[in-house]
């Protein structure tokens, strides 16, 4: 079986192709530059705009895993022109590439947020999603219309899982706890918007990609899945614990909340559990401490990288 990940060059794509890997699944990146932790992979690099570049890349494929994203709710705050422009175009692109390629299943990446406007405070994939307040928000909606639009129309098969907030090694580090972990190895202050309340069901990235492997299940097609983490973090217990694992005192200090940030669900996975024998594995402090340990490593590798080139620099 042969796969296609847009965006496999990214965070959550690259542990996709791990896992695909390990399922025995033949993986292929789409992006717009070459993933770091798999050269031996197939590349295909272009834009995600390009339903062309896209439709040779799904040539031979089975399915399609679309992940390629304006991810970070910020950049789309402050580019929402761009961020529709990938987020939803994008998607278009890749439906109507599939749609001509005869793909047997389009795998797409929407995300939690799409809930963040909801009145209950539990929600599950049933949960009736009223307008969006967000940009990023719309832009997932509109990407999972567009899904099931194509699959009434073409009958492309479709699934859509919402994931939760992924956390990990390789994530981008202008994500929450990232900015965190630098900021405490640099004994920098870790600034909490608001009163730090607003939580999240953190998801360990290697749990969510096995989340997404599973679902090339056959039952799967016409479904949509939340895949969160069971455990509720707030933003300030992040902050508290990075500081009590780096272990060098650093202060936190409050900044004024973010325009349209997401305050918190309780976000039900049990269809996951149920149909796709998935369940977030890796407990939030265990996952923490993962990634720390790597970016500790990183940073070595990084340190031992520029001593070399400034010592070539002086010889």
């Amino acid at each position: 079986m042969r796969v296609l990940v847009t965006g496999g060059a990214g965070f959550i794509g690259s542990h996709v192709v791990d896992r695909l890997m390990s399922h025995g699944v033949t993986p292929l990146i789409f992006d717009h530059h070459r993933s770091a932790h798999h050269q031996a992979v197939e590349h295909f690099i272009g834009s995600i705009l390009d339903v062309e570049a896209l439709r040779l890349a799904m040539n031979g494929t089975h399915a399609v895993i679309h992940l390629a994203a304006v991810a970070d709710v910020r950049d789309v705050f402050e580019d929402p022109s761009y961020a529709e422009s990938v987020n939803v175009r994008g998607t278009l692109s890749v439906l109507e590439a599939a749609r001509r390629c005869n793909i047997q299943r389009c795998i797409y990446g929407s995300t939690t947020w799409v809930y963040s406007d909801c009145l209950s405070p539990e929600v599950d994939e049933e949960t009736p999603i009223p307008p969006p307040s967000h940009l990023y928000t719309a832009t997932k909606l509109a990407s999972e219309y567009y899904c099931r639009s194509y699959s009434t129309l073409y009958q492309l098969p479709y699934t859509i899982l919402r994931f939760g907030i992924p956390y990990g090694p390789r994530a981008r580090d202008g994500a929450v706890i990232p900015l965190f972990v630098g900021k405490a190895l640099r004994g920098e202050p870790l600034t909490v918007a608001g009163d730090g309340q607003q939580f999240r069901q953190f998801v360990y990235v290697e749990d969510l990609a096995e989340g997404v492997v599973l679902a090339l299940k056959p039952s799967a097609a016409e479904r949509v899945y939340n895949l969160d983490g069971e455990e509720r973090i707030s933003i300030r217990q992040i902050a508290e614990s990075v500081r009590e694992m780096v272990g060098d005192g650093a202060q936190i200090v409050s900044t004024p909340a973010r325009p349209g940030d997401f305050s918190g669900k309780r976000v039900d996975s049990t269809r996951a559990r149920l149909e796709l024998g998935w369940r977030p594995l890796t407990p939030f402090r265990e996952g923490l401490q993962r990634y720390i340990d790597w970016y500790r490593l990183r940073q070595e590798q990084q340190n031992q990288i520029w001593s070399k080139v400034d010592a070539a620099l002086r010889s």
